[in-house]
């Protein structure tokens, strides 16, 4: 569960290493994000010489959370940290070609099938 203001990891190789939330899309009261929903955020710390700067606006996904996420099946699923997968602005497609750290496989019922094939652990 994440919110506007929150300062959130990237889990890819776009350059970007941290990010802050400004918006959650959804309706125009939405207050906070989960695994899987779009967020709108800008980048707060990048490295050099990639193609995401610093003070980027850009389009992500919520890919972990520190909130437990409860499944479908009963089960509550939480990681050490909150994580975003930052998207391509024209469709949603992850923009960089590698993804890091664990992904949970509601990612993939959410419509980002390229990001589990991405993703070097899917739980």
């Amino acid at each position: 569960m994440v919110q506007p203001q929150s300062i959130v990891q990237i889990a890819d190789n776009s350059g970007a290493k941290l990010g802050r939330i400004f918006k959650v899309l959804g309706s125009s009261k939405k207050r906070y994000a989960s695994i899987g929903e779009l967020v709108v955020l800008s980048v707060q710390k990048a490295e050099p010489r990639k193609q995401v700067k610093k003070k980027d606006v850009l389009f992500g996904v919520v890919v972990r959370q520190r909130a437990p996420f409860r499944r479908k099946d009963g089960t509550y699923i939480r990681f050490d940290e909150n994580a975003v997968v930052i998207l391509d602005n024209a469709k949603k497609e992850p923009m960089a070609g590698r993804v890091f750290g664990p992904i949970p496989r509601e990612i993939g019922e959410a419509g980002f099938q390229k990001i589990i094939s991405l993703a070097p652990e899917v739980v």
